[in-house]
């Protein structure tokens, strides 16, 4: 198996080095966007994140793996199957993001505004032939475009900040409370511009902070927390998408906040 390829647009890569990395992409966005645990492999009409085990797919999903862009929680014996399960880690968020520019995220919100405008004749045109069948399909449209519109606004807004800005800027005093500050909004802007949905939990920021402060302890870090959103930098809530584990709880008043979010 190749090891894992860089991103230049001034090299041409192999075609299936880039089938690989077109599917490692889909997989980690669709892993991104719908929270919660994920098959790695589809199978027959149960969905998962990689369309076969042979080919193409199962390496891109194998290197995956390796590479810590996903991580294994658990695995499920069916007849002589093994199913494996398994979740986007901060590694995959950061690939994602590398690869994901802010003029491809443009380029990509142009696209879908112009199909949605072009198929809006189309659409009318089935509701006049047969009212019941087409306002059916209508709405799954409808609500599948803007779904897609509402998670790249999202993107499109973080990635717009990254380029008009140098980075994540809080008060210098804060700041130098909180020298870690810059990882930990940055990841969250990183987060959103790749399609994550929901809040980030404090586990999950807590372990990508400390891969650059090793040192950092829980307390430190909800202290932290606690001075930015103090500033407004960002903001605890106790709702959100996946694990709230009760060891990174902050309590802001008299609710338990177990989520951050820009």
């Amino acid at each position: 198996m190749e090891t894992a390829v860089e991103l230049d647009q001034t090299q041409t890569l192999p075609v299936d080095a880039e089938k690989r990395i077109e599917l490692t992409l889909d997989a980690l966005k669709r892993a991104i966007t719908e929270p919660g645990d994920h098959r790695l492999f589809r199978s027959g009409k149960l969905s998962g994140l990689f369309p076969s085990r042979v080919g193409a797919s199962s390496e891109a999903a194998l290197q995956a793996l390796s590479e810590g862009l996903l991580e294994t929680v658990r695995t499920e014996l069916k007849g002589k199957i093994i199913v494996e399960w398994v979740r986007v880690t901060p590694r995959g968020v950061a690939f994602v993001h590398d690869r994901d520019s802010p003029k491809a995220i443009l380029r990509e919100l142009k696209d879908v505004l112009g199909a949605s405008r072009a198929g809006v004749p189309a659409w009318m045109d089935d509701a006049r032939r047969d009212m019941a069948t087409a306002s059916q399909r209508f709405e799954q449209q409808a609500s599948a475009v803007l779904w897609r519109l509402d998670a790249l606004a999202a993107r499109v807004e973080a990635a717009l900040r990254r380029v008009e800005t140098a980075g994540p800027s809080v008060p210098s005093l804060v700041a130098k409370l909180v020298p870690w500050s810059d990882i930990a909004l940055d990841y969250l802007d990183r987060r959103v511009a790749v399609g994550g949905s929901g809040p980030c939990p404090l586990s999950e920021l807590f372990h990508v902070v400390q891969e650059t402060s090793p040192k950092l302890t829980v307390p430190e870090f909800q202290n932290g927390l606690r001075r930015l959103h103090d500033v407004r930098a960002l903001r605890l809530t106790a709702t959100g998408e996946g694990s709230n584990d009760p060891e990174f709880a902050i309590l802001i008043g008299a609710t338990a906040c177990y989520y951050a979010t820009r």
